[in-house]
């Protein structure tokens, strides 16, 4: 059997060493790039099954990699887990729009932590299907066997969280879910996040949805519901 891949993307010399030589230990396949233009040549040529990179990186920065990833074929699907030293709800906002299934604030405190997040997002690669591939309400459809989202007939690009975060709201219209609920079923149960992250993903995914964002409730105290018709 293959080796899961792994590119680390960073230009910090002594953090990369200390990843690669903790990810090699764990079994993995490691590549390191220095810079984002780099970066997308790693992916190109050796197709990682996941990229830890950077946010702060030279030529071109980590929100702009994670952008071209996503936009190529050949990498579109590729699990990103971002590492940066902004910490701030908006920094992250932005890392989640942009494609990442992850976001790691720096410095990196624990590397047992970090290898259990990696592990944690390739349990979670493929979504889960069952017989109700496909359910609309209010003009949204969801679709799990071809993993689409529409609204009003329009695709929506939706991030991997985003679209399971929808997925499960649209198909229990009413009901409250609380955010360790939401944390299980949109980011995997083996995550290990702040239960107030889905809140970013929410964020992200009403700005999404447009003129429907309204279809996503807060529920206040407890967390998000999708509207009943």
């Amino acid at each position: 059997m293959s080796k899961t891949k792994v590119l680390i993307v960073e230009d910090y010399r002594p953090l990369v060493e200390t990843l690669e030589y903790q990810l090699k230990r764990a079994g993995y396949e490691v590549y390191r790039a220095a810079d984002g233009r780099e970066a997308l040549n790693q992916a190109k040529l050796y197709l990682p099954d996941v990229v830890v990179l950077d946010v702060d990186l030279p030529i071109l920065s980590g929100v702009e990699v994670c952008k071209q990833l996503r936009s190529d074929a050949t990498t579109k699907d590729t699990l990103i887990l971002m590492l940066s030293a902004l910490g701030e709800e908006s920094d992250q906002v932005v890392g989640f729009a942009v494609g990442a299934d992850d976001y790691v604030v720096k410095p990196v405190e624990s590397y047992k932590v970090l290898l259990q997040r990696i592990k944690a997002l390739l349990r979670r690669r493929e979504p889960s299907m069952d017989d109700a591939d496909a359910i609309s309400r209010c003009g949204v459809t969801v679709d799990r066997r071809r993993f689409v989202a529409t609204i009003e007939g329009e695709a929506v690009k939706l991030t991997k969280s985003e679209f399971r975060l929808l997925d499960t709201l649209i198909r229990q219209p009413g009901r409250a879910f609380d955010r360790s609920e939401l944390v299980d079923a949109a980011l995997g149960e083996d995550t290990m996040v702040l239960e107030r992250t889905i809140d970013v993903h929410v964020r992200a995914l009403r700005k999404k949805m447009s003129e429907h964002a309204d279809l996503v409730e807060t529920v206040r105290g407890i967390g998000y519901r999708f509207r009943e018709e």
